[in-house]
């Protein structure tokens, strides 16, 4: 069973109005807990309001899905909606060129939302401090618990903005506000926050007996994430000028703890990773939890993709954002071996009409991922849910295809609209065991043990090749001309350059639309040639990209919004290029 985190626990922090970091970082306790006298019970609420925190999110300040920081931002998606105008602030960062510090609709919510959970995970452990292992036998492991959420953030936030000022739990308000956002350097920073996992990983359990909280391999996992992007050495303009084998060594020791524990597996089928029933399953390492129909007015929803639903089709009806890039789209076909056309794929501009059963041979997670027209979206094959051209809001600026990855059908028991905005109970996973193999593939590549990298990469090319079930048209065809295989070394020879170039497309085909793709791009140091190119071509087809343009030194992460650097007098310092 899930935790049931909401949104009002009794143990909260109070109910902030946030608009900058006083408000987040200065708010006194409120509620149950004394400031002198923490009781297990209190501490424990505590960290459930924590936890709670890390799906307090929408789409004005996302922090569960960074599908407008990830996917829109990189070559995987365009913004979609009613056209440029609409949510402008998100066309602003699909421009790249556009984003500015001053923009306060987005980001800047974000930032907060984040520093919110940082306020929570911190009045927790100012109380779990105050109290001894006697008082409270689990005391350890709920530091560890509050340590990760904290991590968690502190994470988010440093892909997204790369220098942030780090908060502890047991500073006055007068301490919080002489800290800099550059105390720390890029990996100094790095190592900060990798102390909070390496605290959940010495004193978490391996399981936990509530499923949404945070164990023993979830900290590894995490760790292993945050060593591996600390891996890529940055200078200050961004640029990678390294790549550290120790950080390399600790993520391949880190990932073959969880892969050896036998507690976690992909699923069978690539669909169920992507469908309400399967919460909690084998693949799902942590994730954000949600539920419907529990006594609140609405449940503990999550509506950040709410936008992003189907607009034209009666039984969802808003908004068509998200959609995904023809870039996107022709990366899913595959040549005769059945593997990635990693040279050609963009020649072609593919359409419904070549996306069809004995039309261009493709990678089955093209129909788990986009609706096409003729095709059944989100598994079902029954004539009201075959997408249609005319459920795209606005073809002729977006092109003609729709997100479905993040969707749920409308006759799901965890869909629920509010107005025209659409929310569910499907969990979202931070973590999956597939991003574990992968990442372990993409440290032996670049530790030179390439041969160690194929069998874990063709794990994952297995289960989407098995992954076909769920995806076919009413009379039991195929919706699209599936083929892929492995790599065996002779289909591709298995250089390291090779390896890199199979893993980084395997990393953007498992992932698509989810929203790693930008952060990969600015880890692996390739942002810039490779969303230039895409710009270059994609200027050909979509006319609201004319004048984007990716610079190097300046947008691989968000500016420091403008309004924190007000408040701080000039404290905090700009990101450079802003």
């Amino acid at each position: 069973m899930k935790i049931k985190f909401i949104y009002i626990a009794l143990y909260m922090l109070a109910v902030v109005s946030a608009t900058s970091c006083k408000d987040i970082l200065e708010v006194d306790p409120q509620g149950a807990v004394s400031a002198g006298a923490p009781t297990a019970e209190s501490a424990n609420g505590l960290v459930t309001a924590a936890y709670a925190a890390v799906g307090n999110d929408d789409m004005i300040g996302p922090m569960t899905s960074m599908w407008v920081y990830g996917s829109v931002r990189s070559d995987d998606a365009y913004k979609g909606g009613g056209g440029v105008s609409d949510v402008a602030d998100v066309n602003f960062y699909e421009q790249y060129n556009l984003t500015q510090p001053d923009q306060a609709w987005m980001h800047p919510y974000t930032w907060e939302n984040f520093y919110i959970v940082i306020s929570r995970a911190n009045s927790a452990l100012a109380a779990l401090n105050q109290l001894s292992d006697e008082d409270y036998e689990l005391r350890k492991v709920r530091i560890g618990e509050a340590r990760f959420i904290r991590g968690h953030a502190y994470f988010m936030l440093k892909i997204l903005f790369k220098y942030v000022p780090y908060i502890e739990e047991g500073l006055s308000k007068d301490e919080i506000l002489q800290i800099s956002n550059k105390v720390y350097t890029n990996d100094e920073l790095w190592n900060k926050i990798a102390e909070d996992f390496q605290y959940a990983y010495d004193n978490l359990p391996e399981s936990q007996p509530e499923v949404g909280r945070a164990n023993h391999y979830a900290a590894a996992a995490y760790l292993a994430k945050l060593r591996l992007y600390q891996a890529y050495e940055q200078d200050e303009n961004n640029q990678v000028t390294g790549i550290n084998s120790s950080r390399l060594q600790e993520v391949v020791d880190l990932t073959q703890e969880v892969i050896s524990s036998g507690m976690y597996s992909l699923q069978p089928d690539f669909a169920e990773n992507f469908l309400d029933g399967y919460d909690n399953g084998p693949e799902s390492i942590f994730a954000v939890q949600f539920s419907i129909s529990d006594g609140t007015a609405v449940g503990r929803l999550s509506f950040v993709t709410g936008l992003n639903y189907p607009h034209g089709a009666t039984q969802f009806g808003c908004c068509g954002f998200h959609a995904p890039s023809q870039n996107l789209v022709n990366a899913f076909s595959t040549d005769d071996s059945g593997l990635p056309k990693f040279e050609t794929f963009n020649s072609v501009e593919l359409s419904s009409d070549d996306i069809t059963p004995t039309g261009v041979t493709m990678d089955p997670r093209i129909d788990h991922t986009v609706g096409i027209h003729g095709h059944p979206y989100k598994y079902r094959n029954q004539e009201a849910y075959i997408f249609d051209n005319s459920w795209v809001r606005d073809p002729g600026v977006y092109g003609w295809f729709q997100s479905m990855k993040e969707q749920q059908a409308a006759d799901c028991s965890c869909y629920k609209k509010e107005g025209p905005f659409i929310g569910t109970s499907k969990n979202i996973d931070i973590i999956r065991y597939a991003d574990v193999l992968l990442m372990q593939a993409e440290a032996y590549i670049e530790l030179g043990q390439h041969d160690l990298a194929m069998p874990l990469i063709n794990q994952v090319r297995a289960r989407a090749s098995q992954s076909t079930g769920r995806t076919k048209l009413a009379d039991g065809t195929p919706a699209s001309n599936y083929l892929i295989d492995q790599y065996d070394g002779v289909n591709l020879a298995w250089t390291q350059d090779n390896a890199r170039m199979a893993l980084q497309w395997e990393r953007r085909l498992e992932f698509a639309m989810e929203s790693p793709r930008f952060f990969d791009l600015v880890r692996w140091g390739i942002a810039e040639e490779t969303l230039n190119a895409y710009l270059a071509v994609e200027k050909t087809r979509r006319d609201f990209l004319s004048d984007a343009q990716f610079t190097a030194g300046r947008d691989e992460y968000y500016p420091i919004p403008q309004q924190e650097i007000d408040f701080t007098k000039g404290l905090y310092e700009q990101n450079v290029g802003y």
